[in-house]
């Protein structure tokens, strides 16, 4: 079976996370996606295959007889898909002998125009995935999933000999929870890779650093006719501190290693407002002084306002892996040979944004990210092409063959 065939039997099983949620996981529908794997594992011959009461799936293949002491690897994906764009039915619509050009997305009256998405006249002739413009596709990260179960039936097929391989699909990677509760100690890997990034050939081994910042703002609300000098508007103030922050530092003006502030929601009225920023930045020292910057703006409108006017409250949530990579860059020079070896261009580039890998990286566990092809990630303009999965399977077995020399 080819990788995108168990995509699409994978993205019509509905598994949003929830980052509000306080249960592990956050939703309980990514157990129906870890039964259904924990079955075909079993199928693919692998008896271990099994899911926790926290709905990770574990599963190994043994090494060949002759290869035990080989580097025992690792593959990791996850399960669950933003919520966004996410509450209804999913329909995966497969273009064949796509032309490269603009394609209407169902009735949806989006389009996924080569104007947005300069890349697609080099998909042209290729076999498009796409949903109907109303949900998201699903192939973050369910083409990682797919094409880890592809290579685990060609490695037996194909007798291709190796060391033992050790797979886990994960739940909440995307409410940032993904690896809380990932059992390093039994997944029995020395070194492993998510497969969940971009175009096929990606080789990712630096991360932002992340945090999360609530600010919270408390006004004093009057009535606006005998306000004069008393009445502190929350909502302006909400205004005012997102003022105060660097203009161009937002996802949108930035690029490659260039940090930002991002805004994700914002709320309130004159009483009270609320702001919720996500920040990153691939070094350290320039990711601390940022989160110094939203304090140094806190603290000058308590100043001005009032004591207690602003609360901010920064929760870090993961850290760039590189420093633990750099200690074991084979990782990412076999990477780069098995890439070549299956026809691809390597592409190691930095990642903006994050994976499991990084967490489990400083839990013991190097793991670098690996691309699987797709694009558009996290709204209705999802895709993938089904050749560029059969290229990122090919690549993970050169990689398996790489590790069994």
């Amino acid at each position: 079976m080819r990788a995108y065939e168990r995509l699409l039997k994978y993205v019509v099983v509905r598994t949003p996370s929830d980052h509000t949620s306080t249960t592990v996981p956050t939703t309980s529908c990514q157990f129906d996606l870890a039964h259904l794997l924990v079955t075909e594992l079993k199928e693919l011959g692998l008896t271990d295959a099994s899911v926790d009461e926290k709905c990770f799936v574990y599963a190994s293949l043994p090494a060949t007889k002759g290869y035990e002491e080989k580097t025992k690897l690792g593959f990791v994906a996850h399960m669950d898909t933003v919520s966004d764009f996410c509450d209804h039915d999913i329909t995966p619509i497969v273009t064949e002998n796509y032309d490269g050009e603009d394609l209407v997305l169902g009735t949806s009256g989006r389009t996924l125009s080569v104007k947005n998405f300069p890349h697609l006249p080099s998909l042209k002739g290729r076999t498009l995935i796409t949903t109907d413009g109303t949900t998201v596709l699903g192939a973050d990260d369910k083409a990682g999933i797919a094409e880890i179960m592809t290579m685990l039936e060609r490695i037996q097929k194909e007798e291709i000999p190796h060391g033992k391989i050790s797979v886990a699909f994960t739940p909440d990677e995307e409410a940032g929870s993904g690896v809380n509760h990932f059992n390093v100690k039994d997944f029995d890997a020395e070194f492993a890779y998510t497969m969940d990034g971009g175009p096929e050939g990606e080789i990712q081994y630096e991360n932002f650093n992340a945090c999360e910042a609530i600010v919270e703002i408390r006004g004093f609300n009057v009535h606006p006719g005998s306000s004069k000098d008393t009445m502190i508007n929350a909502a302006l103030v909400a205004m005012e501190f997102n003022a105060m922050l660097p203009s161009c530092e937002t996802p949108r003006g930035t690029e490659g290693y260039e940090g930002f502030y991002h805004l994700c929601e914002m709320s309130g009225d004159v009483a009270n407002a609320k702001l919720e920023y996500i920040i990153r930045d691939h070094d350290p020292h320039f990711f601390e002084a940022r989160k110094n910057t939203m304090h140094l703006i806190a603290k000058q409108l308590n100043a001005k306002w009032g004591e207690d006017t602003v609360t901010l409250t920064i929760h870090d949530q993961y850290r760039n892996m590189s420093e633990v990579i750099q200690g074991c860059m084979h990782l990412i020079d076999n990477a780069v040979e098995a890439a070549k070896l299956a026809n691809i261009v390597p592409d190691v580039a930095p990642i903006r944004g994050g994976t499991d890998g990084c967490r489990l990286s400083y839990m013991g566990l190097p793991c670098p990210n690996l691309g699987t092809g797709g694009y558009g990630y996290h709204g209705p303009y999802e895709h993938i092409t089904a050749e560029g999965m059969d290229l990122a399977t090919d690549m993970i077995v050169k990689l398996i063959q790489k590790y069994a020399e």
